[in-house]
């Protein structure tokens, strides 16, 4: 534990730890915003959708590959 000796160290610590407390604050919120965005169907639907052509795609090319 840090010993102060004068009330402005103290009142520059808490200022340091606001400002700490409110950037860790704002990340949260871009984390939230990051998660919205990801669970929107619209993403799920998009990326079902490429995964659907890319197995297709390769589905394909091993009939191809393989018949002859």
């Amino acid at each position: 534990m840090e010993e102060y000796t004068s009330f402005e160290a103290i009142e520059n610590d808490l200022k340091r730890y606001k400002l700490e407390r409110d950037i860790a604050w704002e990340e949260l919120k871009l984390i939230k915003n990051e998660y919205k965005e990801n669970l929107q169907p619209m993403n799920w639907l998009s990326t079902a959708l490429k995964l659907t052509g890319k197995y297709s795609f390769i589905a394909v090319i091993k009939k191809w590959l393989f018949r002859r």
